[in-house]
């Protein structure tokens, strides 16, 4: 008797669990990318042996849900001339002719064309436009839940990975040292994205009582 109570409150607490991990059910509608709660982060190889982190710092998009999910849209631009790296002369160098060429190519846009699978994993689709240069990138997704803020604003989440050779879009700049390339080929992309809509205003603050004379 008492293992089968055991087992049932066990039974219970995963069920529970279970339900407040999963992700509440948006509102179908289109929500803009809210850039102070998003960003757009890129990962390179640097001198074979470690990495270099960063992000663009001004974007921003829309994320069209839909009540199918797999019929929702995702698009960005990103002004590359933004690009933080936290080491100021090499955001000059990357945003020069060597790289990005920011003066000529200002912009960095995706605009999605399919999304396959389900919210907790999807494969995003889309055009990526760099430098210039348009290819077909695939990203690695997940929905992260949709919740309603402090002011009534419904907001939803999402994050997504990808990987591409940065010589596909014309940034083939390279130097070499005895370990190998300087900078290497691959970027990991990725999105950690907050979206809303405006809703029903938060109630207002009661007014202060008068004070007394």
């Amino acid at each position: 008797m008492n293992s089968k109570i055991l087992l049932s409150g066990v039974a219970g607490l995963l069920l529970s669990l279970s339900a407040v991990a999963a992700p509440k059910k948006y509102e179908a509608a289109s929500y803009a990318v809210d850039p102070m709660h998003s960003k757009v982060g890129f990962e390179i190889p640097h001198l074979v042996i470690s990495s270099v982190e960063g992000r663009f710092n001004t974007f921003e998009g829309t994320f069209d849900l839909n009540d199918t999910f797999t019929k929702s849209t995702f698009k960005t631009s990103v002004d590359v001339s933004s690009i933080d790296t936290g080491e100021k002369k090499r955001d000059e160098h990357l945003v020069s002719p060597d790289f990005f060429d920011a003066a000529k190519f200002p912009k960095m846009t995706f605009e999605s064309s399919e999304i396959k699978g389900t919210a907790d994993a999807f494969k995003l689709t889309g055009n990526l436009t760099i430098h210039g240069v348009t290819k077909k990138v695939t990203f690695d997704g997940k929905y992260l839940g949709s919740v309603v803020d402090g002011y009534g604003n419904q907001k939803v989440a999402f994050h997504a990975k990808a990987k591409i050779n940065r010589k596909d879009f014309g940034l083939a700049w390279s130097q070499a040292v005895e370990a190998g390339p300087v900078v290497g080929d691959t970027v990991e992309v990725s999105l950690n994205i907050q979206a809303g809509k405006p809703g029903k205003a938060a109630p207002a603050a009661p007014a202060a009582a008068p004070a007394k004379k």
